[in-house]
Formats: structure tokens, sequence, C-alpha cells
């Protein structure tokens, strides 16, 4: 349900949903921060990464990119040396293995700061 939710908000149209139910379940996790992971396959770092990232998937939003699709050509030659490379809410956050210290403390103070706009 998460990635739905992600794409609705990329995707205007998607919105409208008739569920009341899938409304709430969206708006409720609308203010989780999205980890977006750019990713090629095979890549083995990439899979190890997203197991030190498990223990912390109910606090984001994954969203994998894969930047060998023609529609990726832009990231592909940006970080096809470079992957497994990951984007904290669209910033660039870090690149080849998890930082889980600088990991952590990025997604807290999004987390704070999403406690105090609410």
């Amino acid at each position: 349900m998460m990635l739905l939710c992600f794409l609705s908000r990329a995707l205007p149209r998607a919105r409208h949903s008739p569920s009341p139910l899938g409304k709430q379940l969206c708006s409720a996790s609308t203010n989780k921060p999205v980890l977006t992971l750019y990713t090629k396959k095979p890549c083995p770092l990439c899979d190890e990464a997203k197991e030190v990232l498990e223990p912390y998937k109910r606090r984001f939003i994954l969203q994998e990119v894969d930047i060998t699709l023609p529609e990726n050509s832009a990231w592909y030659d940006k970080y096809k040396y470079d992957i497994p490379v990951f984007h904290l809410n669209g910033k660039f956050l870090m690149k080849h293995r998890v930082d889980i210290q600088k990991f952590e403390e990025q997604l807290r103070n999004l987390e704070l700061q999403n406690e105090r706009n609410q």
C-alpha cells in the first residue's frame, strides 16, 4: 500500500481514489520520508544495503529506480559506476554502502521536522 501511496503522490490522477480507506491510508503515510535507491541488476551491494536498512523499513518509503531502463538514462549516466546510490526526499544521501549513522541522523531529522509541521 505504501508504494501505491507514493505513486498516487507522483501521479495526480491516481489521487482520486473512490475508496475512503485508501485515501486515509495514503494521507497517513505521506509524512514518511522517501528513500530512493538507484540500482540495476545484478547489484549485490544493493541487496546488502537493503538488508542493512531492513530494521528501518517502517519509517520510510523505499523507491527503487532501475538506472538501466531507457527512461532513467540520465541516472545511468550519473551513477553507472556508483550504485547503490541513495537519495532521501530527493537529496543525495550516500553511495556504495549504507552509512547507518548518517542515515539514522537524516531520517530522525526529517521525522522531527514532520512532527513540528503537524
